[in-house]
């Protein structure tokens, strides 16, 4: 469809902490970004804070319609503007951009109801229009059609980028919400395993004012709370199997606040709290690859990408209690973690314009593989 190389990759995540964007090279075999050779550039532009505000305010469903759309538009014109500073920053032009991969914003995924459905905004026209470059957009629709969860759309990226037939290797995404890959000889798997750091972005900023809980640190001045990390992982999401999905509708401060009151924690140290969130957060994935590690005998690394891999509470949680692991960072094979998912939907860009599937029935449930996405033209 096109002889360009380079395509742009736009991801805003449910953490709401800003825009990732990376331009990708698919000239080349896609692991030689272990030599720096395929992601050319990226960066994380910052969500301006009345935007993330209102965000955080749909969310909780406080949003009249009107307001839906003028930030579905919002959106776009945030993402277009921040396209345009990273090609300018970058002395990249329009015409050496095949095309941009843009996840958008989920405000709302339920796959599972009696008209599954999965709402991002963004606007792509938008995007497509300013930049004068071709924009893929809509990536989950399609497969929730075919039957699917229409997620986590990451695993065949992975697969791509990090599967090594000499070990068994988990992929954890430590987003606002977690997911992870289960890369093996025998099957590729994936699915959202509960919270990332959304409940933990929530309650700082409840108790400190503050954003997020910058390297786990505040996090590791407190003491988890055994009786409600115990509950907590009760909870019926933990319980089902895959392929499952979820998302800020669910794991929320409602969510949160039920627990402490079902358990009996209302006047426990915020820290505490939020210590015991860590733990929650690290065991939801821990409990699913200690059953995964159980199925073959070749060495288990684990990596970890996403926000949450900067989070230092977190990675200790990880290293007690998977101790026969090699765990590391996405950064050790090539991607630093802020930027892997911004990278993979330049590739599920690169997949769309060449017609090629992008979608892992073993991980999403669809009825069958598909090339995902639907094409803006500027």
């Amino acid at each position: 469809m096109t002889k360009q190389k380079l395509y742009l990759g736009i991801m805003s995540g449910t953490s709401l902490d800003g825009v990732d964007i990376a331009v990708v090279d698919f000239s080349s075999p896609l692991r030689q970004t272990t030599s720096g050779k395929t992601v050319k550039a990226a960066t994380t532009y910052p969500m301006p804070e009345q935007l993330r505000q209102d965000l955080l305010a749909l969310y909780q469903g406080q949003v009249h319609l009107q307001k839906l759309g003028e930030l579905n538009q919002a959106l776009g014109e945030l993402y277009a503007d921040s396209v345009l500073h990273f090609l300018k920053e970058n002395q990249l032009t329009p015409q050496q951009i095949a095309a941009i991969g843009c996840h958008g914003q989920t405000i709302w995924h339920s796959p599972t109801g009696d008209n599954p459905f999965t709402m991002q905004i963004g606007n792509p026209q938008i995007i497509a229009t300013r930049t004068q470059i071709i924009t893929v957009a809509d990536f989950r629709n399609k497969d929730i059609v075919l039957g699917g969860q229409g997620a986590p759309l990451v695993p065949a990226f992975h697969q791509a980028m990090f599967f090594d037939e000499n070990y068994d290797t988990a992929v954890l995404n430590i987003g606002g919400i977690s997911n992870v890959s289960l890369l093996s000889k025998l099957a590729v798997q994936g699915f959202d395993t509960g919270p990332g750091n959304a409940l933990l972005d929530l309650w700082i900023e409840k108790s400190l004012g503050l954003p997020f809980d910058e390297n786990g640190k505040w996090a590791k001045t407190g003491k988890i709370l055994p009786n409600f990390v115990a509950y907590a992982l009760k909870d019926a999401y933990f319980q089902l199997p895959p392929p499952k999905s979820t998302g800020r509708e669910y794991f929320n401060l409602a969510w949160l606040e039920k627990i402490r009151s079902e358990t009996q924690v209302e006047n426990a140290l915020p820290q505490d709290i939020q210590a015991s969130l860590v733990e929650v957060t690290a065991q939801c994935s821990v409990n699913i690859l200690q059953n995964w590690q159980q199925n073959s005998k070749r060495p288990k690394r684990l990596l970890l990408c996403g926000g949450g891999a900067k989070n230092q509470a977190l990675i200790d949680a990880f290293q007690r209690t998977l101790r026969h692991w090699q765990i590391t960072t996405t950064e050790q094979f090539g991607i630093h973690s802020n930027d892997v998912e911004s990278a993979a939907f330049a590739w599920l860009a690169y997949c769309r314009l060449h017609h090629l599937p992008s979608n892992f029935p073993s991980v999403t449930g669809a009825k069958q593989t598909t090339s995902l996405g639907v094409i803006y033209e500027p």
